[in-house]
């Protein structure tokens, strides 16, 4: 059966950017353009120029694309030509293949914000598009407010689909613009848009997530015949956020019947880049990557309960709605008091280690874990730390150093300035090949700030570990969290540290103290073990 195509239509680089927090570099938007056209999306929206000093200059710098690359504006005010929007020409000039033009389609916000009649309008959607279309580019509107707009006065709202087409508009795009259309009446409305005269493979759908129904709402719009869906990565946008592409895509991809009905564009190679991508985004973004995400989030695809692991050993389906491969990501199976001997042979094979069911050591290591979650513990999410454990348990932990003593300042005094600064000072002693080494480090960055006493630790305990030291160069801490686990005089303080090195290994490790300098300092030796245990596998390390 011949497929029938659907656009996908990225918006990351403009409507993302609306995101609260969000402000892409020239740089930053070039690698994310970059990365998109390899994944295989067929439009990439690269902003609005002339609205802002970066996206004026990603038209300049932007890549060569296979992707068509689409410049965003407006449709032009309202007692003037097309020819002198002076708005309209900024779009142009930034010489785009294909141009997005917003325009109102809710007749309230025609006669209350923008202040003009229906009429004229629905003349500016007119000439806006014909003049794009003269100008040699492929025209998209964006039908702003359509759905709310449709619900209040559907003959209008249709008029100013219908200028855009008549116009010589290539794509009508349906917006959902507040986010409050649930997926019922987006499908029935685009069923009606269709039956009114305006073709399905003219259409488009561009939903936000305000109800938790983007996603949702997109694919009620392709049932019932659109065949464009704009979205951005990791759903962000204003408020709520957008679609998430990194949602629709696999679904699209692998799922039954969008799958056997329609060509994406994006094939499955370019599929198993998705996790990836999903987490380079929020590395450009300095966020934690949400574990819960659908698809590439990294507890996607963990198993907890002993139950479930012990009927993965035998067949990963029956817990797994996909192959977690197929979108780059991975299956976890957890460890943590609720584990099994299934669980724990599962996740000693996935870290290298084989161990026959009913030895000994298995007893062992889960009375450990389940003693250590006891007084705080979470091997939940700190996968480095439970591997840790298993070989120290097993007798197959290198020795790499050992920390004979450690010690943390913190002093409060004023600068040059007047102005009262903190400033964290580490002494880290370690013995290495029979050899004592001591290591001094600040707390301060290039700029002059202070980054903590955990930092100062770090660079301390990582500056001098003889012959380990170079495999530490390209290890970083992304991310560290602290819970107090129980109250009053018996507070204990858990730390979980996020650590990621050149190749794209991210992990956890935990440590627990009734001093958060001491809870930190166990995870940080962890983290570092592990990233040694993993270039020792790689053969970069002698032990």
């Amino acid at each position: 059966m011949t497929k029938e195509r659907l656009y996908l239509y990225d918006t990351t680089l403009r409507d993302g950017q609306q995101t609260q927090g969000v402000q892409f570099s020239t740089t930053e938007k070039v690698q994310i353009a970059t990365a998109l056209d390899g994944l295989g999306v067929d439009y990439i929206e690269g902003g609005w120029p002339g609205a802002n000093p970066t996206d004026s200059g990603f038209f300049d710098a932007a890549p060569r694309t296979r992707a068509t690359m689409t410049a965003f504006g407006m449709t032009k005010r309202a007692g003037r030509s097309a020819e002198n929007d002076d708005v309209l020409a900024a779009v142009l000039n930034a010489g785009t293949a294909a141009v997005c033009l917003v325009g109102k389609s809710h007749d309230y916000h025609v006669t209350h914000a923008l202040g003009i009649t229906l009429e004229e309008n629905l003349d500016n959607i007119r000439a806006s598009i014909a003049h794009l279309v003269a100008q040699g580019r492929e025209a998209l509107f964006d039908a702003e407010h359509f759905f709310d707009g449709y619900k209040d006065n559907p003959d209008y709202a249709l008029a100013a689909c219908r200028a855009a087409l008549e116009a010589g508009a290539r794509w009508v795009v349906l917006c959902d613009t507040n986010g409050g259309t649930l997926p019922g009446d987006v499908g029935r409305i685009v069923a009606e848009v269709i039956a009114a005269g305006l073709p399905g493979d003219h259409l488009g759908i561009h939903t936000h997530n305000d109800t938790e129904n983007a996603v949702a709402c997109s694919l009620a719009a392709v049932d019932a015949g659109a065949r464009q869906i704009q979205g951005t990565l990791n759903g962000l946008g204003e408020r709520c956020g957008n679609a998430n592409l990194t949602t629709l895509i696999p679904t699209l991809l692998l799922k039954h019947p969008y799958a056997d009905q329609f060509d994406i564009g994006v094939s499955h190679e370019g599929l198993s880049t998705l996790t990836a991508l999903s987490r380079m985004l929020d590395e450009i973004l300095n966020r934690v990557p949400t574990k819960q995400a659908a698809y590439v989030g990294a507890s996607a695809f963990a198993h907890k309960a002993g139950l479930h692991a012990s009927a993965i050993l035998k067949d990963p389906s029956t817990y797994e709605h996909i192959d977690p491969s197929l979108v780059g990501n991975a299956r976890i199976i957890p460890m943590s008091n609720q584990a099994g001997q299934s669980n724990l042979r599962r996740r000693l094979s996935e870290a290298g280690l084989s161990v026959e069911s009913g030895d000994p050591a298995l007893a062992r290591i889960l009375e450990r874990i389940k003693t250590r979650e006891a007084e705080g513990y979470s091997y939940d999410t700190a996968q480095a730390s439970f591997e840790i454990l298993a070989r120290e348990e097993l007798g197959q932990l290198p020795s790499f150093f050992e920390v004979k003593r450690y010690k943390v300042t913190v002093e409060r005094r004023k600068n040059k300035y007047d102005r009262m600064v903190s400033l964290s000072e580490a002494v880290v002693v370690v013995k290495v090949d029979g050899q004592k080494l001591l290591s001094v480090s600040e707390s301060l960055d290039e700029t002059g700030s202070d980054r903590g006493p955990v930092n100062a630790l770090a660079k301390a305990l990582t500056k001098d570990l003889g012959q380990y030291s170079k495999a530490l160069d390209d290890m970083r801490l992304v991310d560290f969290k602290v819970r107090i686990t129980q109250g009053g005089t018996e507070a204990v303080t858990r730390v979980i540290i996020d650590s990621e090195d050149g190749a794209g290994r991210r992990w956890s490790t935990v440590g627990v103290s009734a001093n958060i300098i001491d809870a930190s300092f166990e995870a940080l030796l962890d983290a570092i073990r592990w990233k040694l245990l993993r270039d020792t596998v790689a053969g970069d390390v002698g032990v």
